[in-house]
């Protein structure tokens, strides 16, 4: 995925089991950030910066999603343990991380292996990516965005 490009298509459920497509992004501005795992400090941070400043999202019209291969049910314990306003996107089959380039060979712990890329989409109202975040600031992630 590159600047300019419209998001691939895509269908998944949040943490509720709505069903969430591209086509939900049409009509409003867009932060698509995708992270490996619920509960873990890194990406724990990540979502609690951007709870913090989520009216500030609001106020600049900005809709947020978080995207993981983590469950429904984990997504939903997650979001409630750090009181997330915003809908988490269960993707276990990989496929919405595979199409936004999101999923690659990383390395951890010294060892190579396959696994969500933290990655943050700026999305326009048409559906077309205006920004891309690959190194994500964890704990300041709301100032690399707005």
């Amino acid at each position: 995925m590159n600047i300019g490009d419209p998001i691939p298509a895509f269908a998944v459920q949040d943490q509720d089991g709505n069903l969430v497509t591209n086509e939900t992004f049409l009509g409003s501005k867009t932060v698509l950030y995708f992270y490996p795992k619920d509960s873990t400090p890194g990406c724990t941070a990540e979502a609690c910066n951007l709870r913090d400043n989520y009216q500030s999202f609001l106020a600049n019209g900005y809709k947020v999603f978080g995207v993981s291969k983590d469950s429904q049910n984990s997504h939903r314990n997650f979001r409630n343990k750090y009181e997330l306003p915003f809908p988490l996107l269960s993707d276990p089959t990989t496929d919405m991380l595979q199409a936004f380039g999101a999923w690659g060979e990383k390395k951890m712990y010294g060892k190579t292996c396959f696994g969500t890329l933290r990655k943050t989409f700026v999305i326009d109202e048409q559906g077309i990516i205006i920004r891309i975040i690959d190194k994500v600031d964890t704990k300041n992630h709301t100032s690399q965005i707005l």
